[in-house]
């Protein structure tokens, strides 16, 4: 069922909202939270998506918050709410109710949220992208037990781990971190089969993802070792390597769907390790509502605790040497002028410092 309401208020949404339970035949709303999105009309769509689906374990009542302020005087000076309320199949296990508001009403949109929350169950708000400096001082986040960023989305991904880790406030997490839940699974498990000693470690993945460097903060925290941060082309993280004095443990996964675990001593096994939807990963992160500490640890730490590979410095000037190399065979009486003009240029230099000596 789909009821358009246009140039409405929170009660008439409210009192819409009743009307279609008691048609549909449903007078309780059997739901266990409140899912906040704040979103525009460009991501709104996989975001809808993605809550009705994650709805199906945890029937919820999603509200979609579309602010557009509007881009001439007149439309920023015309304040309205528009909603689209969706009930049964077209919202999942639950209620979602699309919320567009114009004008000035876009500086108050907890006002607006607020009558909508349902009463005695927990709040969630999700930023799929954009999200607040502060997500815990934001109007909207400050009536939440629980706020979901994604860093992925932002300019600098890996860079916008520092501001998680300066604004973090109990309740705060990150889908990136979210994307790792497997990954520290994987190792936890394979370090309870074969307990060892930990020298290093090692973790491969793209440079702008920042689950690749939380990963990282994660095993520098808990193992207490020297850990290094390697560049590959991806997808995501493809590699962790733990290495013993028996020889390396090995969670490597090239493609993005299977992983192959490998330890000294025992033959490789194929682990499910699929690049999550997601819908899966809110769906996860609505399982648990209390702070997440582990995360609040790895977030703090700083990026600059993980290493460069040894050697990297080296590759840096063997890679110059090479262009060097590479440019005089080119072009070889270039070079050579060019190598005369710098002789040139530090000659009366060198000629002045003989002098006064």
């Amino acid at each position: 069922m789909k009821i358009d309401l246009t140039n409405t208020t929170s009660s008439k949404i409210n009192a819409a909202l009743m009307e279609a339970r008691r048609t549909s035949g449903s007078t309780a709303a059997g739901m266990v939270l409140t899912l906040v999105i704040v979103t525009d009309e460009g991501s709104a769509y996989d975001a809808l998506k993605a809550a009705n689906d994650a709805s199906r374990e945890h029937p919820m009542r999603t509200l979609a918050v579309i602010k557009r302020a509007g881009r001439s005087p007149r439309a920023r000076a015309e304040t309205r709410l528009d909603a689209e309320i969706l009930v049964g199949s077209d919202a999942g296990s639950g209620e979602t109710v699309i919320l567009r508001m114009h004008g000035e009403l876009v500086a108050h949109a907890q006002s607006v949220v607020l009558p909508l929350l349902l009463p005695d169950a927990p709040t969630v708000v999700w930023w799929p992208d954009n999200a607040p400096l502060h997500p815990a001082q934001d109007p909207l986040g400050s009536l939440a037990q629980r706020r979901i960023t994604d860093a992925v989305t932002a300019e600098s991904p890996v860079g916008q781990l520092a501001q998680r880790a300066e604004s973090y406030t109990p309740g705060d997490t990150d889908l990136a971190w979210t994307r790792i839940t497997g990954w520290r699974s994987m190792l936890a498990a394979a370090l309870d089969q074969r307990p060892s000693r930990i020298i290093s470690a090692a973790v491969e993945g793209e440079s702008y993802n920042p689950s690749v460097e939380l990963l990282g903060l994660w095993l520098t925290n808990r193992l207490h070792v020297p850990v290094e941060r390697v560049v590959t082309g991806g997808p995501g993280i493809t590699a962790v390597h733990l290495r013993t004095k028996d020889g390396d443990i090995t969670l490597d996964r090239p493609d993005g769907l299977m992983g192959t675990l490998s330890m000294p001593g025992s033959p490789d096994r194929q682990v499910a390790l699929k690049r999550r939807e997601t819908s899966e990963l809110i769906a996860e992160e609505l399982r648990r509502l209390d702070p997440d500490d582990i995360y609040a640890t790895a977030v703090r730490t700083p990026v600059e605790r993980l290493r460069e590979p040894a050697g990297a410095e080296q590759t840096a000037a063997e890679q110059a040497a090479q262009a060097v190399t590479d440019a005089t065979v080119a072009n070889p009486s270039q070079v050579a002028a060019d190598g005369a003009e710098k002789a040139a240029k530090k000659a009366p230099g060198k000629r002045a410092a003989k002098g006064s000596a």
